[in-house]
């Protein structure tokens, strides 16, 4: 994409501009139009520049491919100073490409039966993707859903000895998917099984935490559902495999468009697609796995335990341990004995001290270097309606921030009261000191990978690109190939970031009054723009909170390329954030997702069964005018828009509003667990399989829906104070104009409309025609709807075995792609194209393919057509098939 057809929108100089050059050749420190800089020199004149700017600065990339060798880094020295911004931006009408990958040339044809090819990489290489001419290449894989396997307390066993010769078994990885999540953890070993067959013994701690259920101690505020693994969801369901395929093994090369990298041999296996030629194809093997960091100072502060080796108690301690209300690793260290005490020593500029605020908690004083700082009281007298006190786990006792950097210690002793529980101690490592006053605009981002999946960790999955991490684990997720850590008024704007490893953009570890507005992000592994932090809920400090964050006219299309719980606008903790008019679309799970916690604040059904709880800085967040279309593609139990955990207790209200949600594989929006004072209207939801809006326990509090409109009379609502009012429901498909303007006014503003990614369009079988539909659907003769099924978008199909059944598609465009099922049962559909019969086409199969293209018309004058197909008659004797499956269509070109 260059000149005309580049991200040049944002070109315009702002006023009272100094202008220097970059350039993929660059050398030098001149950085001028002639004499242009490297990235590295732009930014070293830059920073020296930037402590007296009297204007802002602007770096304008001349267009190319910059081929990174490490991460592109600005610091809070590259900032903007005197109320001034620096701008990282494409020269007009050019487009500069950050590129983490590696060019991949040489290759030898090794296997002229399956056109399989090799090419030599440096030893030790390593990456999870590969790309050829800009499509994505697939990672080696098995046939879904492979039979044989019983999982075991260390793996898998089979019959089948073969795998037991495969090479570089510690390669493989096993993917499942259970729900809402997607897993996968790499294959320690592979060896006999006593007895015959193979024995997968799986890597640490991967399997420990996603392969065999229970979890119990990864509860909220971590996880609501942590037994959630490979196979079950509970003991009962411990022998079941739950593999959904098997992958990046060499012995799987089998089909055009699969790639295998051997690490240890430095060689690349690829097969090439029809009319793909390696000796003139642009080959990437991404190997960075970060194009651009923006990082302030300190980055996430992180609780460790009350255990510390630094803490020194005196006095009367005890330790209790497996306790259920939700401290650190579950246990605290207590005291009843006034005068007992604990001292931190630390280096660094601040520190939290973390415990339990109960009705027998009193006074503590506290010492800084020696120094009484205060008396700090933390006794809780407060009843919730189960009639119980409430105990809040994970509070801060005492906080002191601004030190001057250097050895500290903090002592606290007990002075009244019952107990003193210390729970978790949480440093300041360094001045809090955020990136700021820096724009990046203009520019395409592409080609990262991100390798932890690769490593014992796996991709251990809790949610939504939320995973574990370490032992014990520790909630850590999916990082961004943009990534900004502790900034301030960041503009993210008008880029183009694709072909990623993990997240497109990030913005992390209390980032503050920073925007991301008008990029297009697209065929990202992981999700697409990610905001805040997913285990920060303890801080009460608002320097270090996520707020004030603005999300707005992106566009956001196939993310969860290789992790399917992606989300394509995910946001964790977080204050005073906007999520406006982006569109969101083609996504295996929820579109946007908001919050986080499950019930860890939740105060209406606090009590026995849930004494996990505490409180978190969430609050005052905004969805609004949104389109999220085509999600929920493959896992369950999401939402076209999705909400979890508090959202504070007033007055304060978050809002929903103005969005429009269609063709989602779930429910239109699901304010999940302990999701509280939401104001959520004037949304417009069609085309949705499971509820319009869903708000399913009585943890679910004090939100208003009201003045909606749905096609569905599917509602759920089982939450306390909360009301569903209001709502059209239209069933004649007559909107009325209040729901036309409603879609009139979502998604993307006209200047962002270039954000888009063209590409076509992909409707569900059961789509038959709604306010939003390219395409109708008309069914005739005896049908019937199968639900649950897997592989098929939305998890649906429509099925018949009777002779002379039809299927209609309307559509105004040029092309049409028929989806279905091809299999042993299926047979012969007669296809019609505008009336003029085009022979038969046979979705016959010596094995099940879902999502499989069975019929097309292409190449049509652009305007109005219809396709039909018809089944004919037929036998499983005779071979001709007694099935026929419709799961959906593919649009070539939408000109409506």
């Amino acid at each position: 994409m260059t000149g005309a057809e580049g991200p040049t929108k944002a070109l315009a100089a702002a006023p009272a501009t100094k202008d220097y050059y970059a350039s993929p050749t660059g050398t030098g420190t001149a950085c001028t139009a002639v004499a242009p800089c490297s990235l590295v020199g732009a930014r070293e004149l830059v920073r020296s520049l930037a402590p007296r700017m009297a204007s802002d600065i602007r770096v304008l990339l001349r267009g190319g491919t910059y081929r990174l060798d490490r991460t592109f880094e600005l610091a809070p020295q590259d900032s903007g100073t005197g109320g001034h911004t620096v701008h990282w931006q494409a020269y007009p009408g050019e487009e500069p490409v950050l590129s983490g990958a590696r060019k991949v040339t040489g290759w030898t044809l090794v296997d002229a039966g399956t056109g399989l090819h090799r090419a030599a990489v440096p030893s030790g290489t390593e990456s999870r993707q590969l790309y050829v001419d800009g499509v994505r290449a697939e990672r080696t894989r098995s046939e879904a859903d492979p039979g044989g396997f019983t999982r075991t307390a260390t793996g898998f066993t089979t019959s089948d000895g073969r795998y037991t010769s495969w090479r570089n078994p510690a390669d493989v990885e096993v993917v499942g998917r259970n729900a809402w999540k997607h897993l996968r953890c790499p294959v320690a070993r592979i060896g006999p099984r006593e007895g015959g067959g193979s024995e997968f013994v799986m890597a640490q701690p991967c399997w420990g935490d996603a392969g065999r259920p229970p979890y119990a101690s990864l509860a909220y505020p971590e996880s609501g559902s942590g037994y959630r693994g490979f196979g079950g969801t509970d003991k009962a369901d411990e022998a079941a495999a739950g593999i959904a395929w098997i992958e990046n093994a060499y012995e799987n090369l089998s089909r055009p468009g699969q790639f295998y990298l051997d690490r240890s041999a430095g060689q690349l296996y690829y097969i090439p697609r029809p009319g793909e030629d390696l000796a003139s194809a642009d080959v990437e093997l991404p190997v960075l796995e970060g194009l651009v960091q923006l990082a302030g100072t300190p980055g996430p502060v992180t609780p460790v335990n009350s255990t510390d080796p630094r803490a020194t108690y005196s006095g009367s301690w005890d330790r209790s341990a497996a306790r259920p209300y939700g401290d650190l690793d579950d246990d605290v260290q207590y005291t009843s004995a006034n005068g007992a005490s604990v001292a931190i020593a630390f280096d660094g500029t601040g520190i939290a001290v973390l415990g339990e605020r109960f009705k027998d908690s009193g006074d503590i004083d506290v010492y800084v270097d020696g120094a009484f700082e205060r008396t700090v009281a933390l006794n809780r007298t407060v009843t919730l309606p189960s009639g119980v006190p409430e105990r809040l786990a994970r509070q801060t006792l005492f906080s002191k921030a601004g030190l001057r950097p250097g050895r500290h210690t903090v002592t606290i002793v007990k002075k009244s009261g019952g107990y003193l529980t210390v729970d978790a101690f949480a440093v300041t490592p360094d001045v809090v000191a955020p990136v700021h006053d820096i724009t990046l605009r203009g520019i395409t981002f592409s080609y990262a990978t991100w390798l932890q999946p690769s490593g014992p960790d796996g991709y251990r999955d809790n949610q939504a690109g939320v995973l574990w991490a370490g032992a014990p684990a520790r909630a850590v997720h999916t990082p961004g190939a943009v990534r900004v850590v502790r900034g301030s008024r960041i503009g993210i704007s008008d880029n183009r970031v694709r072909h990623v490893g993990g997240v497109g953009v990030e913005l992390a570890a209390g980032t503050q009054d920073s925007t991301v507005t008008g990029n297009g992000v697209d065929d990202t592994a992981g999700g697409g723009i990610s905001v805040g932090e997913f285990d920060d809920f303890w801080q009460t400090d608002p320097t270090h909170w996520t707020r004030g964050n603005t999300v707005a006219d992106n566009a956001i299309t196939r993310v969860g390329q290789d992790y399917e719980d992606a989300v394509g606008i995910l946001v964790g903790y977080a204050t005073d954030t906007t999520v406006a008019h982006n569109e969101v679309a083609r996504t295996p799970y929820t579109g946007i997702s908001l919050g986080w916690g499950w019930c860890w604040a939740d105060r209406e059904s606090y009590g026995a069964a849930r004494p996990r709880h505490g409180t978190s800085y969430a609050g005052n967040n905004r969805i609004l005018d949104n389109y999220v279309h085509d999600v929920m593609r493959v896992l369950h139990d999401g939402a076209g828009i999705y909400t979890l955990g508090s959202q504070g207790f007033g007055p304060t209200r978050s809002v929903l509003a103005g969005n429009v949600v269609s063709l989602v594989g779930g429910h239109g929006i699901y304010h999940d667990e302990d999701s509280t004072y939401w104001d959520t209207h004037h949304n417009v939801v069609t085309a949705v399989t499971g509820a319009w809006v869903n708000l399913w326990q009585a943890s679910i509090s004090d939100n208003t829906v009201h003045d909606n409109h749905t096609d569905t009379g599917r509602v759920t609502n089982h939450g306390t104070r909360s009301t569903v009012t209001g709502t059209t429901t239209v069933t004649d498909g007559r909107w009325p104009a209040a729901a036309r303007a409603i879609v009139a006014a979502a998604g993307l503003e006209p200047v962002h409309a270039d954000a888009r990614t063209p590409e076509p369009i992909t409707g569900n079988d059961s789509q038959t025609g709604d306010l939003l539909a390219p395409v109708t659907i008309a069914y005739t003769g005896t049908w019937t709807t199968a639900s649950g099924r897997t592989g098929n978008l939305l998890g649906d199909a429509h099925i018949t075995t009777a002779e002379g059944a039809g299927v209609t598609f309307t559509f105004t465009g040029t092309g049409l792609r028929v989806i279905g099922e091809k299999a042993p049962d299926q047979g012969l559909l007669a296809l019609t194209v505008d009336g003029i019969r085009r022979g038969t086409v046979d979705t016959r199969a010596p094995a099940r393919t879902a999502q499989a293209v069975i019929a097309e018309a292409s190449g049509l004058p652009a305007g109005r057509h219809t396709l039909t197909l018809v089944k004919q008659g037929g036998t499983v004797a005779d071979q001709a098939g007694t099935t026929a499956r419709i799961d959906g269509y593919t649009l070539l070109t939408n000109v409506s």
